[in-house]
């Protein structure tokens, strides 16, 4: 019996192997006859892998021109300060949102000088996310522009994506930007379509935008929202100019040479609160003035000659009721008077702004002073210190 399956087995086991001889001799023959013909498979399979590696890299290509140039696609720059309320849901959206989005990135937050526990909640950070989370820390309070200032002369992106630490703009709605970038445009601007501030900061902030837009002929929809995209060369323009007090979205928007503006949500601060207060929206609207365009003092000018011109007249007019007898006391004089020296204080007070900006561009003080950059370079985090810029 074991004889007889052991001779089952040999002979199925020589029916196989004289069919596999056969096929053999067969895709021999068949490629004697067209040498090209084993080829044809491979280079489909090659060909559909190469269209596959384009359609997947195009997206790179449309947002990052010379891609080879930089070390990561999109650099995103959040300043913070005293936002120890944000931290935990800001950080993990926006690291979530750009895992997600299939772009190489960074992420630096710039801490200007916070007092709670936020640059502590920064160091944990890094060391969690190392590979993509850059810190850098100032020694002192200098002020969000001054901040962002600092996170652009570190980026290391073709493309830089600002934004609040506040989260009433969505991180989820920065590939929203980065996409729209795709169709051509060097700036994609954020605004605000609902905003959801108080009354005073709306209104205060659409007058400025007014205000901006006819004295410096720089036009965007809203200059206070932080959520915008750049391209690499802007941000490098921006950083060049070495200015002490720079608006930033306005600087950016004017060496943009295609520009647009794209709509974005806007929410209530749900914890934390406002950094910004009558002061500082005084001092915004300077530097908007003092910043871009002569028009303040042109305007002054004007005032001056109007005036001038006012007065003459008032005093031809006081002469002939002196000459009449109709002259009765000096209040009108004295209202005329207060006037005057009003318009003066006003234009000393331009004309300071104007010579104080030329006064620290000529002393060439550091913008600001870093105390710490927490950063993995070659698979090393480096700590630098006490840094001026």
């Amino acid at each position: 019996m074991e004889k007889k399956e052991k001779a089952v087995a040999k002979k199925v086991a020589t029916k196989k192997a004289t069919v596999a001889k056969k096929s053999a001799v067969e895709k021999n023959s068949i490629s004697e006859k067209n040498p090209t013909a084993e080829k044809v498979t491979e280079k489909k399979s090659e060909r559909k892998s190469a269209t596959a590696k384009k359609t997947v890299s195009a997206g790179s290509v449309n947002l990052m021109e010379n891609s080879g140039e930089y070390d990561v696609e999109i650099s995103i720059v959040i300043p913070v300060f005293n936002e120890q309320e944000n931290m935990e849901t800001l950080s993990s959206r926006v690291l979530k949102t750009m895992d997600d989005y299939g772009h190489s990135y960074e992420l630096i937050f710039v801490d200007d000088g916070s007092s709670d526990k936020t640059p502590q909640m920064l160091r944990d950070l890094f060391k969690k996310r190392s590979d993509v989370i850059r810190v850098i820390s100032f020694n002192g309070n200098y002020g969000q522009y001054v901040a962002i200032l600092a996170g652009f002369e570190h980026v290391r992106g073709g493309v830089v994506v600002t934004l609040d630490a506040d989260l009433q703009n969505l991180p989820e709605e920065i590939p929203d930007l980065l996409e729209k970038m795709k169709e051509g445009y060097d700036l994609v601007g954020g605004y605000r379509k609902k905003r959801h501030d108080n009354w005073f900061r709306t209104y205060a902030s659409k007058t400025v935008n007014w205000f901006r837009a006819k004295t410096t002929g720089i036009h965007m929809r809203d200059h206070g929202c932080m959520l915008r995209a750049y391209k690499r060369y802007i941000i490098d323009e921006v950083v060049k100019t070495r200015e002490t007090s720079t608006f930033i979205t306005a600087l950016a928007q004017k060496f943009a040479g295609n520009p647009v503006d794209f709509p974005v949500t806007h929410q209530e601060r749900k914890a934390g609160d406002s950094k910004y207060n009558l002061y500082k929206l005084i001092r915004i609207t300077f530097d908007l003035m003092t910043g871009f365009s002569l028009a303040p003092l042109q305007a002054f000018t004007m005032v001056g000659m109007t005036i001038s011109f006012a007065s003459l007249i008032y005093f031809f007019v006081e002469v002939f009721k002196k000459v009449v007898g109709h002259h009765h006391g000096f209040g009108l004089h004295f209202a005329f008077v207060f006037l005057l020296l009003s318009v003066i204080i006003l234009g000393i007070g331009l004309l300071g702004e104007y010579l104080g900006r030329a006064y620290f561009a000529v002393c060439d003080h550091p913008r600001f002073v870093i105390r710490e950059i927490l950063e993995k370079k070659k698979s090393e985090k480096k700590n630098s210190k006490t840094k001026l810029k």
